[in-house]
């Protein structure tokens, strides 16, 4: 396993993005070049919201998406204290 990046988020614990998981977010299209906001969002979110123990939502607000869909979702998921980016994709409103 290759990790694109491993980091700490804003709450102090520790974060990565492995290879397979970012060809899988490079399938959407507006995802492409997004590495940094990726990475942004973790660091600097707007809101952090927990969808169940595991699951965890990362948004950053970014104005000059081209889409209506002006923010970022980072879903990190955690186990055993650690976590590891599932997805990220825009999105028009907040959960």
């Amino acid at each position: 396993m290759v990790f694109i990046f491993e980091l700490i988020d804003c709450t102090g614990r520790k974060i990565h993005l492995t290879d397979e998981r970012y060809k899988h977010i490079i399938r959407h299209l507006d995802m492409q070049n997004k590495l940094e906001d990726i990475q942004q969002t973790l660091v600097r979110p707007l809101k952090i919201t927990h969808f169940d123990q595991y699951l965890v939502y990362y948004y950053r607000y970014y104005k000059d998406h081209p889409s209506k869909a002006k923010y970022l979702r980072v879903i990190v998921k955690y186990l055993n204290g650690k976590g590891f980016v599932v997805t990220s994709y825009f999105v028009e409103v907040l959960l």
